[in-house]
């Protein structure tokens, strides 16, 4: 018996951006930004912490000449 198709999960599904944030992820988020002090501040009702998403850039385009370029000394290499 298989597993229902509802019920599958990605290969990277643990790994996708998530809005909220654990309390250790906001202190750590906040002690970076200089925002919360370890013995000064209280853990409790910790102030929102906005959680961007980083998007992967575009791999940038090849030049035409420097693919001709490339191409050229594959030949020469095969020869």
């Amino acid at each position: 018996m298989g597993i229902h198709s509802s019920l599958k999960t990605k290969s990277g599904a643990l790994n996708q951006h998530r809005n909220v944030l654990t309390r250790d992820e906001r202190v750590a988020k906040l002690t970076a930004a200089d925002r919360f002090a370890d013995g000064k501040n209280s853990p409790l009702g910790l102030p929102k912490v906005l959680s961007i998403k980083v998007a992967a850039g575009k791999k940038p385009k090849k030049d035409p000449a420097a693919a001709a370029a490339g191409a050229d000394t594959k030949d020469a290499k095969k020869k």
